[in-house]
């Protein structure tokens, strides 16, 4: 399974990256939103999984760039991970076009099942095999 990590923090980045080895998945990460859109046109992915506050593109933004393709890619399984801890974040996050939130410090079984829910949804609506 791969998996791109939109995160700017180098050390955010490894710590899931040491996570997805754990569970058997290749990671990319993008040290900001531009590169991971690149990314995603270039590549494929099983999940996204983005930060909020980065430098550049912040990440609801780069949510609503993926869910505007025309293609499926718009329909990628996205999990924001984030340290920002506002009342209504889980709120504008989902209406933003994001399947989940996850806080930071992100512990591997919360990362896990999210993923696993996710992956599961994806496969109901016949968007993975």
């Amino acid at each position: 399974m791969k998996v791109l990590f939109i995160e700017d923090d180098p050390m955010n980045r490894r710590v899931v990256g040491d996570m997805m080895d754990v569970a058997g998945a290749t990671m990319t990460g993008a040290e900001s939103a531009e590169i991971g859109l690149q990314l995603i046109e270039h590549n494929d992915y099983a999940i996204i999984l983005v930060d909020l506050r980065m430098p550049g593109m912040d990440g609801l933004t780069a949510i609503q760039h993926i869910r505007a393709r025309g293609d499926a890619k718009a329909h990628l399984p996205i999990i924001v991970v984030t340290a920002d801890t506002a009342v209504d974040l889980r709120e504008r996050c989902l209406a933003q076009g994001a399947d989940d939130v996850l806080f930071k410090p992100v512990a591997m079984d919360a990362l896990f099942d999210a993923m696993g829910r996710m992956l599961a949804k994806a496969a109901g609506n016949g968007l993975i095999g």
